[in-house]
């Protein structure tokens, strides 16, 4: 495993979270009215350090990569997608291409690990190779690639945040990705496949099952059925490289003093493999929305966490994030713009 991973990450400052407590309570407002939105500008101000909160500058980060896997028919869609994908993502045609110029945010697409022999104009090449190994018949991944990918995240995220950032968004792209995913969260919680393993891009009944059996094998194979593996070896077994990606970009953003806004499944899974690799990201971590994907709700209770938004997404690329954006921009906006009952010369709640 890379030695900065493990890299203690700031603590949140309770200073500031305490004075963004006194300010919501002295707002022209019945205390606790706004609910979760006070509790998200508090947090923010903790982390950002700050008592006047920020969401505006949001760059957002799709990492890309191709599963062996997706050969043993784990999904609906050929892995030939991904690569066209990338080139949807770069020509703005991409659902996260949208959001992001409507947000006003800006994108890096990387590839951590698709198959393309080639780069793809207006994308970013980090990878150690073309696509995972099928695990169902061999490690996924070397431990030098895995070591690598978690430092492709790391990189990104340093690109993107040197011109500065109040938080960053992080999302993915890969066919036969949430295969691999659903793999290292039964690996890492010690759930059986049939409660984590979702429909994915669209699986019939019969193709979800197919998934189960593929996952329930390549767990035994690589010895791998319980809660006890360490994260680089999960990643080795089952992984993939834009997941590791994600995972090294997560810790390096805590480590960086830069929130994180988590998108669904495949990133919650990422999250929850960050967590274990390093606990003191953990406050850093911000969940966006609750997605349709089936094993989504466990991996956000491994974390305790609560998401802003429930929509019934399964669309990835970060979209879910980038769609929670307004709601912390808007909860900043509340917390930094209402008048005090003071200054509004409103009588506050009587003693």
């Amino acid at each position: 495993m890379a030695d900065w991973i493990g890299g203690n990450c700031p603590v949140p400052s309770e200073t500031h979270a305490k004075l963004a407590r006194q300010r919501q309570a002295n707002l022209t407002k019945p205390a606790g009215s706004l609910g979760h939105l006070e509790r998200l500008a508090i947090d923010l101000a903790a982390l950002q350090g700050t008592d006047r909160p920020r969401a505006l500058r949001a760059p957002i980060i799709i990492f890309a990569g191709d599963h062996g896997v997706a050969a043993r028919g784990v999904s609906a869609y050929p892995s030939d997608v991904t690569v066209q994908m990338l080139y949807n993502f770069a020509s703005g045609g991409a659902a996260i291409s949208v959001l992001a110029r409507e947000l006003g945010v800006p994108l890096l697409v990387v590839d951590a690990g698709t198959l393309s022999e080639q780069p793809v104009p207006g994308v970013l090449t980090d990878k150690p190779r073309r696509g995972t190994r099928d695990f169902g018949e061999e490690a996924a991944l070397t431990p030098p690639e895995v070591v690598q990918a978690l430092g492709c995240g790391r990189r990104a995220l340093r690109q993107v945040i040197a011109e500065g950032a109040d938080l960053v968004i992080l999302g993915e792209m890969g066919i036969g990705n949430t295969t691999s995913a659903a793999a290292i969260a039964c690996a890492l919680t010690g759930r059986r496949p049939e409660l984590v393993v979702g429909n994915g891009t669209g699986l019939d009944d019969a193709g979800r099952e197919r998934k189960v059996i593929v996952i329930k094998q390549a767990l035994a194979f690589h010895g791998i059925e319980g809660s006890g593996s360490k994260v680089e070896d999960v990643f080795s077994a089952v992984g993939g490289l834009e997941i590791a990606a994600l995972t090294g970009a997560i810790v390096a953003s805590a480590q960086n003093r830069v929130p994180v806004l988590i998108d669904g499944f495949i990133v919650s899974v990422a999250a929850l493999a960050a967590v274990r690799i390093n606990p003191s990201c953990r406050p850093w971590l911000i969940f966006s929305h609750r997605s349709a994907e089936r094993g989504h709700q466990l991996m956000l209770e491994e974390m305790d966490a609560r998401p802003i938004l429930d929509l019934g997404l399964r669309l990835g690329e970060g979209s879910g994030a980038a769609l929670a954006l307004p709601v912390l921009r808007l909860a900043c906006a509340l917390h930094n713009g209402m008048a005090t009952f003071d200054e509004a010369a409103v009588s506050g709640r009587i003693p």
